[in-house]
């Protein structure tokens, strides 16, 4: 049996205090396989949460590029290989133009860090706009962009925040037309204040799902004002695709393609290995080259022999196993039966998503729309202790984050569905 007292305090012991963990009483997981994780004492949970194992934990496919790779040659790009060539064609095949060449790294940190360099190498200049509800990962330069945990010293004053879009709650006062507008004008202002600086504008970073802020439901077009704006001004436009990418929203297979957006730049990570320690960026050759020219970057583990074969392996499966589509089919099924649960618990103020990757809002009062994040918390850790795991997100921290491995299925949905409803109904 799993001691997790002990547990617990030999991690604080080694890896220090406020490591994160889900739930208020952590899972001990030990094994993977599909979309079932299992725990120390046994207990089989439904994984509704990671997207790190994209095409299914411990994937045969995938175990077995590893280990192929593994058993014939791992070193780093400063010898000539195939398969990072093969790789980043491979990937650069499925953007369009003129998205046609690539940098891989380890994490999604660094795939931004990255990104936002060659902003700055391409404008001259500094200055980046962000949502005031984003994250981007954890180097120096990304941490500025995040308002969850300011940085140690505060902002170094080139970074701009706008509101992050809320389609419940809209800008504008109205969903449509008024919203991306409102949008459009807080992205316009934060440029202007940014060119009056000594920083000036070099790129607008969004995720273009907008997963952390509680992936609002956005009208077709929204980004579209913005994105001339930044154009406009010079900027560029970057895209993290570290949690839509690779078919998520199971209607394209990037998150940009969805909003009708080309960025000049797009940034992955986790799932793109199947969490094999993977990421990457994503621009035209011109731009990547014109980073190359103004920073000298290497990565000693980015794009070796190893995490290629395993990257490689998962366009495979998403490909051959028609993931895209499986998501766009149930996450279509389990939005539909969420509505209906919205019409017997009023605590669900809103559904919204895309694909695999959705949720409901939970709200004290859906006239007021007064949100409930204590009550989320509940929800989430009462579906843990029913063998169901999922996580909460949002701007008001109350929205639901589900976001399970593509392979999940209509009946892995309604197990998932059935024990919601039963948590609901005991609240």
């Amino acid at each position: 049996m799993s001691d997790k007292a002990a547990l617990l305090a030999r991690r604080e012991r080694l890896l220090g205090r406020n490591m994160s963990l889900f739930y208020q009483d952590p899972a001990h997981i030990v094994r993977g396989e599909g979309v079932w994780l299992w725990d120390a004492d046994g207990r089989r949970y439904l994984d509704c949460y990671n997207n790190v194992p994209h095409v299914g934990h411990c994937h045969p496919r995938v175990v077995e590029a590893i280990a192929r790779q593994a058993s014939t040659l791992n070193t780093h790009t400063r010898y000539l290989h195939e398969g990072i060539l093969d790789y980043v064609e491979r990937l650069t095949g499925t953007f369009d133009h003129p998205l046609n060449a690539a940098i891989l790294t380890c994490t999604g940190s660094e795939a931004n860090d990255i990104a936002l360099r060659m902003a700055q190498a391409v404008t001259g200049k500094t200055g980046v706009i962000a949502t005031n509800h984003t994250y981007h990962g954890n180097t120096a330069a990304v941490s500025q962009l995040s308002t969850r945990m300011p940085p140690v010293g505060g902002y170094g004053g080139h970074v701009r925040h706008v509101p992050a879009p809320d389609s419940y709650r809209p800008l504008g006062g109205e969903p449509g037309a008024a919203f991306a507008s409102a949008f459009a004008a807080e992205v316009e202002k934060a440029i202007a204040s940014l060119e009056d600086s000594p920083h000036g504008f070099s790129a607008l970073i969004i995720d273009p799902f907008f997963a952390n802020e509680g992936f609002p439901e956005l009208p077709a077009g929204f980004l579209d004002q913005a994105v001339d704006a930044v154009r406009k001004a010079g900027g560029l436009v970057i895209a993290d695709e570290v949690q839509p990418g690779f078919g998520r929203t199971g209607t394209h297979m990037w998150g940009h393609q969805r909003a009708g957006i080309i960025p000049e730049i797009v940034t992955l990570g986790k799932p793109m290995a199947n969490g094999h320690p993977v990421g990457g960026v994503v621009a035209n050759i011109d731009t990547l080259n014109a980073f190359r020219k103004v920073f000298r970057y290497f990565n000693t583990f980015g794009g070796n022999p190893v995490s290629c074969a395993a990257a490689m392996a998962v366009l495979d499966i998403i490909e051959g196993e028609n993931l895209i589509e499986n998501a766009r089919r149930v996450g279509e099924y389990t939005r539909t039966a969420f509505k209906a649960l919205a019409e017997k618990h009023s605590i669900i103020g809103d559904v919204r998503g895309s694909g695999l990757f959705m949720g409901t809002e939970f709200v004290l009062d859906r006239a007021t729309k007064k949100p409930a994040p204590e009550l989320a918390t509940r929800i989430i850790n009462a579906m843990r202790e029913r063998g169901v795991l999922m996580g909460k997100i949002g701007v008001h921290e109350c929205s639901t984050k589900i976001r399970p491995p593509m392979p999940f299925s209509k009946e892995n949905a309604d197990l998932m569905l059935s024990i919601f409803d039963d948590v609901l109904s005991s609240l």
